[in-house]
């Protein structure tokens, strides 16, 4: 990755206090990107998830580890058409995620907890999930559909 691709990086503690802040930059980063005001919701909220996670599984709740953050454009051809798309990557040094575990709970099963990974797949067109070496890395991928009014014309 060319660091003139980078759009915004944040590298921040696992301090639940500065998931405002990261919120905050993901509002603004998507509007500016051009996606529609309910997808920015969405993806704010699928990365707040994520970071909420890697806080809560890979750190045990400790304040004060490494989360680093980096938002980079994509694009995808579909149709013969170039879609632009907004790439999260999200990479922490906790402990690694047990794949069997990254379902989430059964949506029937009534009781806080256990959404997160729902909603960020729901939210999400790519939800990637690797770890090499000490490294977790989750990398997170929204496409900006195109317009309906543009469409056919």
């Amino acid at each position: 990755m060319k660091h003139r691709d980078i759009l915004l990086k944040l590298e921040l503690r696992s301090n639940p206090d500065l998931l405002c802040a990261v919120r905050g930059a993901m509002e603004r980063l998507t509007e500016k990107m051009g996606f529609p005001e309910p997808e920015c919701r969405s993806v704010t909220r699928a990365v707040d998830e994520a970071m909420a996670n890697i806080i809560r599984h890979a750190y045990g709740d400790q304040r004060d580890q490494p989360i680093e953050l980096t938002c980079r454009r994509t694009q995808r051809v579909v149709n013969g058409e170039p879609e632009e798309g907004l790439e999260i990557l999200l990479t922490d040094q906790g402990a690694p995620a047990d794949p069997a575990k990254m379902r989430g709970r059964p949506l029937d099963e009534i009781r806080p907890g256990g959404l997160g990974l729902h909603y960020i797949r729901e939210s999400m067109d790519v939800m990637e999930f690797t770890r090499s070496d000490a490294t977790n890395q989750l990398r997170l991928v929204k496409y900006v559909q195109p317009r309906a009014s543009t469409r056919g014309s």
